[in-house]
């Protein structure tokens, strides 16, 4: 395997480096040497002033390319990070550690080392920076509807700490330290395996098989089911108990109707090209390293798996509650974007604010006709009070329009009994509804753009659970009260509302969602435009 070899290439980098060093001679050449090193680290590090202090603030020392053995030390952890690249999904043209043995072997004056040096503090940022936090810089510049910064650490803290911890135990710390990135890390390199020795096999040609039926389709979807790990080697050539309950794992683990029948889009998920499937999970660790955040993502926080339709709330990295949910619907307007916030309280008996675009866009071409349209709603002015709908809207456009509109609390208040409420610039929060039915379709996206919770009373009783002694008769008390009342958290809790077609659990096979947003299919392109690729065709 390509990893067995990299302490051998350790070791000949080792080697080809110290040759590489000026020999220890004449005092001038030495110093000559020396002189020509450090103007020309001087030099190449002055468009780059956070690398700039770290070189001035040491006197240019080198940390790569001396002859001390903590440099040696770290160019031979650099060496074996680039190695594993390709295992972290990251651009491996731009770290390969042939160019760089070859890079080292070439530099050998004075002016070539200080330029190499240089040069290695920033392809070890920029790695850093992928492995740690992603390769996409601003991925809100690919996908509008991505509000993350990625937190990106300072250059000179990473550098700073080759000098002051091992080398090798700073490059694993640069990896996303949670489970979920381990097990799809794990999760990739088996699926290339899988792929270099001819996938999953065939598809299956039949549009729909059910349980009882036998034949040609048959024994091609037990092979597919074989070849995904959901069913045992076996003869069968009937649709049988063993291929049911695999059947039902495949639904299950792809968010369909569990029901054991191969229909559309069973079968749809069954014949998905396992390299489709591998973009998705390098996506999800893209996904992933954004979320490694130097503080944590929270002891306890709320997380929001848009595509899975689900609510969770997380506490010490176990699911403690969890609840379906309804997103935005798939229009430009109102698709829920992807950011993390801190919410910092509830609202029980809640009033319906109704955002400006649909004022304009929805209610206001009614009231131009008929002042009494939207009927359940008050039209409110500047300071507050109810306006009288005795007059005539005809004048105003969706521009000069001044007034804003609120629905009062009650059962059939859109926002439902309670809202929770993470302030943020998008309008987005989670709340209540009084449309369950949506809750059983298999594809939730009918949303403005908040996210509705199909169990929202017992997610705020686990919420209150840590400030009241009584949180199922603390808030069903305000709830019978009928007033708007604000409930604030004893403690925020950071609320992550991410985007996974490909997430993994402790026990068990990989979890795929549709891309409902078609937001994979673009970061996959970025992340091609940027270096990555699949990497399915090693010699093993």
């Amino acid at each position: 395997m390509k990893v067995a070899k990299v302490g051998l290439r350790a070791l000949l980098l080792a080697g080809v480096m110290a040759a590489a060093l000026p020999a220890v001679g004449a005092a001038e050449e030495l110093s000559f040497k020396v002189t020509a090193y450090k103007q020309a680290v001087a030099e190449h590090v002055g468009q780059n002033e956070s690398i700039a202090a770290f070189y001035r603030a040491r006197g240019f020392e080198p940390i790569w390319t001396g002859p001390s053995e903590e440099d040696r030390a770290r160019r031979v952890a650099l060496l074996e990070a680039f190695a594993m690249a390709d295992v972290h999904g990251l651009p491996t043209r731009l770290y390969n550690e042939h160019t760089l043995r070859a890079q080292l072997a070439a530099a050998t004056s004075g002016r070539d080392r200080g330029l190499l040096e240089v040069e290695l503090s920033k392809l070890f940022i920029s790695f850093a920076n992928d492995l740690q936090t992603g390769v996409l810089d601003d991925p809100g510049a690919v996908v509008s509807d991505i509000k993350r910064e990625v937190p990106r650490r300072a250059p000179e803290e990473l550098l700073s700490r080759l000098t002051t911890e091992r080398p090798d135990a700073v490059f694993r710390s640069l990896v996303p330290p949670t489970a979920e990135y381990s097990r799809l890390m794990r999760a990739k390199l088996m699926l290339e395996q899988r792929i270099r020795h001819g996938g999953w096999g065939p598809i299956v040609q039949a549009s729909s098989l059910e349980p009882g039926q036998s034949g040609p389709d048959v024994v091609a979807l037990r092979n597919r089911l074989v070849a995904m790990n959901y069913l045992k080697p076996s003869l069968t050539t009937r649709y049988d108990e063993n291929m049911t309950a695999a059947v039902r794992a495949v639904q299950e683990d792809h968010g369909l109707e569990v029901d054991g029948v191969a229909g559309a889009s069973t079968m749809k998920a069954i014949n998905a090209a396992p390299e489709e499937r591998l973009k998705s999970i390098m996506v999800a660790m893209e996904r992933e390293r954004w979320l490694n955040f130097p503080e944590g993502r929270g002891k306890r926080h709320v997380l929001v798996n848009l595509v899975d339709f689900h609510a969770q709330i997380i506490d010490d990295d176990k699911v403690t509650f969890e609840t379906r949910s309804v997103i935005g619907q798939n229009q430009s307007t109102h698709r829920t974007p992807e950011f993390s916030d801190m919410m910092e309280h509830m609202v029980i008996n809640p009033f319906w604010y109704v955002p400006r675009s649909i004022i304009v866009n929805e209610y206001l071409p009614l009231l131009r006709s008929n002042p009494g349209a939207a009927g359940h709603l008050e039209i409110i002015d500047g300071r507050g009070r109810v306006v009288s709908r005795g007059q005539s809207f005809a004048q105003y456009s969706s521009r000069s329009f001044p007034y804003s509109m609120r629905q009062r609390p009650g059962p059939r208040n859109a926002l439902g009994t309670v809202k929770f409420m993470f302030p943020n610039k998008y309008n987005i929060y989670l709340h209540d509804t009084p449309s369950q039915s949506l809750f059983s379709r298999e594809v939730r996206t009918f949303s403005h753009g908040c996210v509705r919770l199909n169990d929202p009373h017992d997610f705020a009783y686990v919420l209150l659970s840590r400030q009241e002694q009584d949180p199922v008769n603390f808030f069903q008390s305000i709830l019978r009260s009928g007033q708007n009342t604000k409930v604030p958290l004893a403690e925020p809790i950071p609320v992550h509302l991410v985007y996974r077609t490909a997430f993994t659990q402790a026990k068990g096979n990989v979890n795929f969602r549709d891309d409902v947003y078609g937001r994979d299919e673009i970061l996959w392109r970025a992340l091609q435009n940027e270096g990555v690729s699949l990497m399915t065709h090693w010699d093993s």
